[in-house]
């Protein structure tokens, strides 16, 4: 058993859990903060979220595995701290965030469109200046006026994470194409890819919440859609779009 405090987009859980490895995943969150809420996995939670990633296996087609007992730990503790963000209007949401210049920069997309490769070309591209928030999981804390990304250490397989948090300047819709074009876009059109990769609380009573949530990340950020290739151009197209004045 190991016993620590974890901090995510400010704020503090305390954890226990079943292996000894697990806070060593998450060293770049552990925190000495007063716990605002406690976390311990069961057994139940672990097969709870073998059974979700077996159905999300099945529904995209990717190939169904069988994970680790960690593996199911941690991603259980994910849930737990998207459960009790939600209430702080934060957002769980499934896309590859970078920041540039200290601005942030979210790609979503259906699985396998290549995230991870565009965000890889803005690295290419922008050298140090560009940092990975997070390769699959990020998290959006919403004000009135402007939405922050921060960092979490659920970043897919390639672990790229940062403990940060940025002021986030725009979230882009990729497609796959053969030649570069990019477009602003109305809240309307995207809303429906903005609520399947966000969070959705497992409890039914904040189900209005979560779409009020969503609808104003939708007004609140500018909303891209891009075709690209993966050639460093795209990424050099996409930036002078979202990174001009608005």
């Amino acid at each position: 058993m190991a016993e620590f405090r974890l901090e995510i987009a400010g704020h503090t859980a305390s954890v226990t859990s079943f292996f000894e490895s697990t806070p060593q995943y998450f060293r770049a969150y552990l925190t000495e903060k007063p716990p605002e809420f406690s976390i311990r996995v069961t057994r139940a939670d672990m097969d709870y979220e073998q059974a979700q990633l077996l159905d999300e296996a099945r529904r995209e087609g990717f190939r169904v595995r069988v994970f680790t007992d960690p593996f199911l730990e941690r991603s259980a503790i994910q849930r737990r701290f998207a459960e009790f963000l939600f209430d702080f209007d934060v957002l769980l949401f499934h896309g590859s965030a970078i920041a540039v210049d200290g601005a942030g920069y979210l790609f979503t997309a259906d699985s396998g469109t290549g995230k991870s490769t565009h965000a890889r070309l803005w690295r290419q591209v922008f050298g140090n200046r560009a940092v990975m928030v997070n390769d699959d999981r990020p998290f959006l804390e919403l004000h009135s006026d402007s939405v922050w990304l921060y960092g979490a250490p659920w970043s897919g397989k390639h672990g790229l994470d940062s403990n940060i948090a940025v002021p986030l300047k725009g979230i882009c819709v990729l497609t796959r194409g053969i030649e570069n074009h990019i477009q602003r876009s109305e809240p309307e059109a995207v809303l429906p890819m903005l609520q399947k990769q966000s969070y959705q609380p497992m409890a039914e009573e904040k189900y209005p919440r979560f779409l009020e949530l969503v609808e104003a990340l939708s007004r609140q950020v500018p909303l891209w859609q891009m075709a690209c290739n993966q050639q460093p151009e795209a990424a050099e197209m996409a930036f002078r779009a979202m990174g001009s004045p608005i």
